[in-house]
Parts: structure tokens; C-alpha cells; sequence
């Protein structure tokens, strides 16, 4: 019977066979199983001690699908991807076209796969928050970053334990500011770059125990690649110690901000929506280009809208005039962006009405990145997208600063802090 059914496996005419599930205890004789290890194209040949109708219902309640909450087969189905498909065969093999459009699942395979080409050092502030935790052991299941976290080792080693995470966060360093061997030399280090702001070697300790403080000066010192804060504390917490002495890239006199906006079939990059509440025409042009090159190291082709109430030549008024004077400051930087403005939301996104109000235009239409006036019109606009349409906004993702320092919502979901955690490791990437 085995040999019968394995001579139909090898036969043209014949449907292949997957594998034998023998019941009732059966096992092939002995001559049978040598003359079986000799053959070349084996299939699987299993033998269970239930009898053909117990082992039939048995097969047919097993659930061979995953579903979105069957987080053992994903994390199975994703080992067992990476251990034994050739990606870059595969990736040699796809085929590339210039104006696809990047959906959400491509963004975030991309992403972590940037992320875990040159592993980087996050740092993480917030240690004993539970999802900075589970979304730490997800990064390290992955091997995507190496990790530290800041506080009370105590703490957070006890909440390791009650998550389960045991395993998966073992070996990850947990370092308490203010007992740190790092401490005085980060405080005396702080006093040196604020002295001429006032700041004392008291005030510098002082503020040496606070874990933003601590851990952006990791970032300036080199000790770790990135930060990713704000699960538990506001942005301006967050930020501050960045904008006071890591400060901006050479040729940026602004920080700034990115949302990418996952919608069901593409990527979006939102700018400035969470940091400049009324830039100035120079700083909006600053926005722009930053925008552009960060839309361009995530993989997403630039092409900027510079959002106003009025497309074209056909609006006045001060508002207008900002942008289009932020236009042609943008332009004349970077001659090589496919950049246009002033352009309205709607002839921005959408080719029937680029047709009619921009015709011509190369960004009217399918515009990739919007680059909004103002912080109240960015901020408004992606919350309403995000609430109206269920895109999924990734940010704020920070931009112009030496050294890449990136906050959290304080309502951000595990999946946000993984997301986060790999931009900025891409950022550390290319800085």
C-alpha cells in the first residue's frame, strides 16, 4: 500500500502527494523501510495510534489559516520566512515600477528589513511602561535593534517577569540615571554646552537624574544611536533636551516633523504637524526639503504639494503669499524636487481636479508629500484623515536635528513603538 501510493506520487498522471498518515499504529516492515531511505524524492510519512475516523476528525478541526489574532503561527510563519527563503533571490526577481505607490504593508516589511540591515542602539526611557516592553521584545524577537532602557532596574525587571518576557528582554541593559557610573560625566558634559545659558554643575546634575536628559545625552556621546520617548511624558519633555544641545543639522535653522499616513493603499508623508505652530516662508521651505528627503530615505518618491487655500497664480492674500514665496525658496535650494506650490489639498490628491485648476503639473494629481501652512492646518487635517478614512499615522517622526531623537503619543499602541523605534534606527542609519 505505501509503495502504491508513493509509485502514484512519482506518476505524471497522478496528483502530488504531500505526505502518508499511517493509523492504528501502522509502520512500514523493515524491507519496505530500507528500500524507502533509499529513494530520492521522499514525501513525509507519519503514524499515529487513533483509527482512520478519530484521526480524520482530528485533521478536520485543525484551523491551517492564520488570522490576524493567531500571533504564534505569525511569529512561526515569519522565523520560518527568514530561515529558509533566499529574500535577496526574491528581491532580484521583482520587478520595480518608478510610480507605484508604496502601500502600508510594503512601508513596514521595507522599514524593518532598513532597520535590521545595520542594527542600531535605541535607547528607551520609558522602561517600565508595558508596551515600550512587549514592543521591545518584538524588536529583539526580530533582531531588528539592541536596546537599553532607563530607570529603576528594580522596577522594570519586576515587570519583565509579570509580562513574560523573561526571555525575549534577557541581557537588555537597564540603567538608573542617577546611580550610573556614566552620571557625573554626562552632568559635567551638560554644564559645558549650557554654561553660556546660565546652566551650574548643580543644575546639570539636577537635571542629569531626569531620564530625556539622560538619555539624549547617550545619543550626543555616542553611547547609543537613537531615542524614542513620550509613551509616558509630553513632547515638549521629550524634545527639549535635543533642541537645547544636540540642535539642528548644518544648513537647518528648524526642527520639524513627519506623520506618515498609512492609508488602505498608500503612504503619505503629512509635514509639520506636531512642532512649528506659524512658520516663517524660510522655515516652511526648511519643512519642505527635510520632508522630501525623509519620504525619499523611507522608500516613498517626493513629491512635495505646498498646501494653501488658493492653487496656482489664482489666490492673494498674505497666507498664499507665504507659500508661494516658501515655493520658490524651496525650489531654488533644491532645484532636483518635483515641488509645487501653491496647490489645495484636492488638486493635490486627486488627478481630475489637477486637470482642471494645475494642468500641466507633475505634482497636481499624485502628490506624496503635503507640506501644510501651518501647525493648527496640520494638525487638524491628519487627526481628521486619521479618524475619517482609519489610516494608521506613524509619528511624529522628527527631522533636522543632528542626531535622531523621536517622541511617541502618549496613547501609542505597541505596533506605534515598534514602527517608531525602527524609523529612528534608520535615521541613526544615515546620519
Amino acid at each position: 500500500m505505501i509503495l502504491s501510493a508513493l509509485q502514484a506520487h512519482q506518476s505524471q498522471n497522478y496528483p502530488k502527494i504531500a505526505g502518508l498518515l499511517l493509523t492504528g499504529g501502522l509502520k512500514p516492515p523493515d524491507s519496505v523501510d530500507l528500500l524507502l531511505t533509499g529513494l530520492s524524492d521522499l514525501v513525509p510519512i507519519l503514524s499515529v495510534p487513533m483509527d482512520t475516523y478519530q484521526t480524520a476528525m482530528r485533521i478536520g478541526s485543525v484551523r491551517s489559516y492564520i488570522t490576524a489574532d493567531s500571533q504564534a503561527k505569525i511569529r512561526l510563519s515569519l522565523r520560518l520566512f527568514d530561515r529558509h527563503v533566499d529574500t535577496d533571490a526574491l528581491e532580484r526577481q521583482l520587478v520595480s515600477l518608478p510610480d507605484q505607490n508604496v502601500t502600508p504593508r510594503m512601508f513596514i516589511y521595507n522599514l524593518i528589513q532598513q532597520a535590521k540591515s545595520d542594527k542600531q542602539h535605541i535607547v528607551l526611557p520609558e522602561g517600565n511602561d508595558e508596551r515600550i516592553l512587549q514592543a521591545s521584545a518584538s524588536l529583539r524577537r526580530h533582531d531588528v535593534v539592541d536596546l537599553t532602557f532607563l530607570g529603576d532596574p528594580a522596577e522594570i525587571e519586576g515587570l519583565i517577569y509579570n509580562l513574560g518576557l523573561t526571555k525575549e528582554l534577557a541581557g537588555v541593559p537597564i540603567i538608573n540615571p542617577a546611580t550610573s557610573p556614566k552620571y557625573e560625566e554626562y552632568a559635567q558634559r551638560l554644564m559645558e554646552l549650557r554654561q553660556r545659558k546660565g546652566m551650574t554643575l548643580d543644575m546639570a546634575r539636577d537635571l542629569m537624574t531626569d531620564v530625556s536628559y539622560y538619555g539624549t545625552m547617550m545619543v550626543y556621546e555616542g553611547d547609543a544611536d537613537g531615542m524614542v520617548s513620550g509613551a509616558a511624558h509630553t513632547t515638549q519633555h521629550t524634545i527639549r533636551p535635543a533642541l537645547q544641545f544636540v540642535k539642528t543639522k548644518p544648513g537647518f535653522s528648524v526642527v520639524s516633523s513627519v506623520f506618515f499616513m498609512a492609508l488602505p493603499d498608500r503612504v503619505l508623508v503629512y509635514g509639520d504637524c506636531a512642532v512649528n505652530p506659524n512658520p516663517t516662508a524660510e522655515q516652511l521651505a526648511e519643512i519642505a526639503i527635510a520632508s522630501a528627503d525623509t519620504a525619499q530615505a523611507f522608500g516613498i518618491e517626493p513629491r512635495v504639494a505646498m498646501l494653501s487655500y488658493s492653487s496656482g497664480e489664482s489666490g492673494e492674500g498674505e497666507e498664499v503669499e507665504k507659500v508661494r514665496q516658501a515655493t520658490k525658496i524651496a525650489q531654488e535650494r533644491r532645484p532636483d524636487l518635483q515641488l509645487e506650490g501653491p496647490i489645495q489639498y484636492d488638486a493635490a490628491v486627486a488627478l481630475d481636479v489637477a486637470e482642471k485648476k494645475m494642468p500641466g503639473s507633475k505634482v497636481a494629481g499624485k502628490a506624496t508629500v503635503f507640506i501644510f501652512p501651518d501647525l493648527n492646518t496640520g494638525n487638524n487635517t491628519y487627526k481628521a484623515v486619521q479618524r475619517e478614512t482609519g489610516a494608521i499615522a506613524i509619528g511624529p517622526v522628527l527631522q533636522g536635528l543632528n542626531k535622531p531623537v523621536n517622541d511617541l503619543s502618549r496613547g501609542c499602541t505597541v505596533d506605534d513603538v515598534i514602527n517608531t523605534v525602527a524609523i529612528t534606527a534608520v535615521q541613526a542609519q544615515q546620519s
